[in-house]
């Protein structure tokens, strides 16, 4: 049709040698040139005798929103303001997208002129009673966690209720304590609910799931999850662990926020995709079940009945360990633990110190430095054992293949003054061991271990990189609000540091304490998640039989996975130490977990750093920055007090939290906060 207007037909042909830049934007011009006319001299189309007549719409209730496209957008509340060296890219894109049509939260409060909702674009009640309010809820609001996977599944929205909201609708501030008031309590909310044809979940308290089941009457099917905010935080010990994550986004001043916990639950959603679980753990395995579906409902071409079937590399359901990864509370582990068979102790550093060298001794400082996000720095390409494992007799080395071998590392040529790359105490094996893919391919290529001496394994079935959209969305999230806190990609050390040093300094900055919450949330989710692949719920469940069919049953329990990610972070780790002390000659004396302990002339890291011709750090090398696998300034601790901890037989990592990063001891209110703040 287009050829007919614009008397433009397109040839394709190989491109002329003297083909330019030049020549293809003249020749583009002329093309639009002669759209262009087309367009103005082409007839206008007849109008339909029937357009003008409106087709029948479907009956919908008066506070029905209009069906729109899924939420797409992200929270409107206004940012910490950009620093000059802090790249602006991102804030274009986000004021130019498009306006969301649908929300993961809306705050319900009461204002001057009666009800008032945080998103103006949502329909407020029709009255100020229980019933009206529960038919507003069963109208089709336009809340709803959008799916983020084809095979995926919508999740409730929420919506947060303020001190003011229970009060306009006749209930309690505080909820109550005994059983007899709650029951009396949940009467009062299912009648009302059940006048409308909704229902309600049969336990009350600070959340609750509001519903209508399809064909009931009083409207269409819906699904909506209630927060009564000023509830966060009271009711039985069961319900202030599973809204522990509630509570702290809601939490403003130490008092619940309505308004605030919707806010932060939209950007928590816009980031992840999914909205908060009971426990950063749940949570975590929330994310990878949205963003790599199990299961995928299929049609019955004979009956027509959709069900839900597996789909192709899912993670398999039921008890699939093995006897030397089962985790420490199976029977498989305890039994060869009794045999004084060897299990899998692929763990992090832990609690490793060498004695100090003279020229140590004489440093006045020991620095400590701490890695930032150090799982997500190896998950994203990193291949896990998605299938079962399955063992294998005389097994053939393949570094592509998710597992664990059999190997003898005794007589691997390590350096003396670095802890072991095979072990998690960083000592010399003792004899052979289960050893996962990354440990046995970083021995093999970088101390030469020959592969041909491993004699067992277990290996997986299907190996992909399980965590990668996982990882990318917990990321981008992590970065995301350490961005609004002043820290970003690209910051020269001494930038960072000092933006470091203030950047839980937000109590004038809303935005900033909003990003301040979510970063900690963040980085629970991924240390969270990965400690969820080997659950002991030792806190909940009591009884092992009970706890091997509600856990070790689940597709979540594979401690074998969880091996893999930690010797693929400690390894990273190694060969970090390793090529900062090839290119600076300085070596960690002591390391636990994540933090490293570095003799120092000064109190602060920059002596440690290693950099290119063009004064940019090396990579592979000890970098700072907030970057996932980049450390951050822990403290700094006078090397007299480190040789007097270490001469009484304790590990140096117990005076990380006694000073700050100048060297100076700090008071046991300051040296709390500092303790919580590392654990987050």
């Amino acid at each position: 049709m287009r050829e007919e207007q614009t008397g433009w037909t397109p040839v394709w042909k190989r491109c002329p040698d003297k083909c330019t830049p030049q020549s293809r934007a003249e020749k583009i011009q002329g093309r639009q040139d002669l759209r262009d006319q087309g367009a103005a001299t082409a007839p206008a189309e007849p109008t339909s005798p029937t357009s003008a007549t409106p087709e029948p719409q479907a009956r919908r209730h008066t506070a029905a929103p209009r069906t729109e496209a899924p939420y797409r957008g992200r929270a409107t509340a206004p940012r910490r303001a950009a620093t000059p060296s802090r790249p602006n890219a991102a804030a274009a894109a986000t004021a130019a997208a498009p306006a969301p049509r649908r929300w993961p939260a809306v705050a319900l409060d009461v204002g001057p002129d009666g009800w008032a909702l945080d998103i103006a674009q949502c329909p407020a009640p029709a009255g100020k009673k229980l019933t009206d309010w529960f038919a507003w809820l069963g109208t089709g609001l336009p809340v709803r966690v959008d799916r983020v996977h084809d095979a995926g599944r919508n999740g409730d929205g929420i919506v947060c209720l303020s001190t003011t909201a229970l009060k306009t609708l006749g209930l309690p501030a505080v909820l109550p304590a005994t059983d007899k008031a709650r029951a009396q309590l949940h009467k009062k909310l299912a009648t009302a609910a059940a006048s409308v044809g909704m229902e309600l979940s049969e336990d009350v308290g600070p959340t609750v799931h509001v519903f209508r089941r399809k064909g009931a009457p009083g409207g269409p099917k819906t699904s909506v999850r209630i927060v009564f905010t000023p509830w966060l935080g009271q009711g039985s010990e069961k319900q202030k662990a599973t809204n522990e994550q509630a509570a702290r986004l809601a939490s403003v001043a130490g008092l619940p926020d309505a308004a605030a916990l919707a806010r932060r639950t939209r950007e928590y959603v816009s980031q992840l995709g999914v909205a908060p679980g009971s426990t950063p753990a749940t949570t975590g395995m929330l994310l990878l079940d949205a963003v790599r579906p199990r299961e995928q409902w299929v049609q019955d071409e004979e009956t027509g009945e959709w069900s839900p079937q597996p789909r192709d590399g899912a993670l398999p359901s039921g008890d699939v360990t093995i006897p030397p990864a089962a985790g420490a509370r199976h029977p498989l582990t305890r039994d060869l633990m009794q045999r004084n068979e060897a299990v899998c102790q692929e763990e992090d550093f832990k609690f490793w110190a060498r004695p100090l060298t003279e020229d140590e001794k004489a440093m006045p400082y020991a620095v400590v430095v701490d890695t930032c996000a150090s799982y997500l720095a190896v998950t994203e390409s990193l291949r896990l054992p998605a299938g079962p494992l399955e063992y294998h007799a005389d097994a053939v080395w393949d570094s592509k293949v998710a597992g664990l071998w059999w190997c003898d590392f005794t007589q691997a040529a390590v350096e003396d003054f670095l802890p072991h790359p095979a072990t998690f105490d960083g000592q010399a094996p003792q004899g052979p061991g289960w050893y996962a893919t990354p440990t046995v391919a970083y021995m093999v290529t970088e101390y030469g271990y020959d592969p041909a001496g491993i004699t067992d394994a277990y290996l997986s079935t299907h190996t992909v990189p399980l965590l990668k959209e996982w990882t990318g969305r917990v990321r981008n999230g992590y970065k995301r609000a350490y961005a609004d806190l002043g820290l970003f990609d690209g910051q020269d050390p001494q930038e960072f540091l000092d933006a470091y040093a203030v950047h839980k300094e937000t109590s004038d900055d809303p935005a900033a304490t909003d990003a301040l919450v979510l970063a900690t949330l963040y980085k629970e989710l991924y240390k969270g998640g990965i400690g969820k692949w080997t659950d002991s719920a030792r806190k909940s469940i009591d009884d092992d039989d009970v706890w091997l069919k509600k856990v070790v049953a689940t597709w979540h329990y594979r401690p074998e996975l969880r091996f893999v990610i930690i010797a693929a972070a400690r390894i990273a780790a190694h060969r970090r130490m390793r090529k900062t002390f090839k290119l600076t000659g300085r070596v960690p004396f002591a390391v636990n977990v994540d933090a490293c302990f570095y003799a120092a002339m000064e109190p602060t890291p920059l002596e440690l750093l290693a950099f290119t011709e063009a004064g940019k750090a090396v990579p592979g090398t000890l970098r700072l920055g907030i970057a996932p696998g980049s450390s951050k300034h822990e403290s700094s601790i006078p090397m007299q007090a480190v040789i007097a901890a270490m001469d009484a037989g304790d590990h140096p990592s117990r005076l990380a939290h006694d000073f700050a990063t100048d060297g100076q001891q700090v008071g046991e209110d300051d040296q709390a906060h500092s303790e919580e703040a590392t654990q987050s």
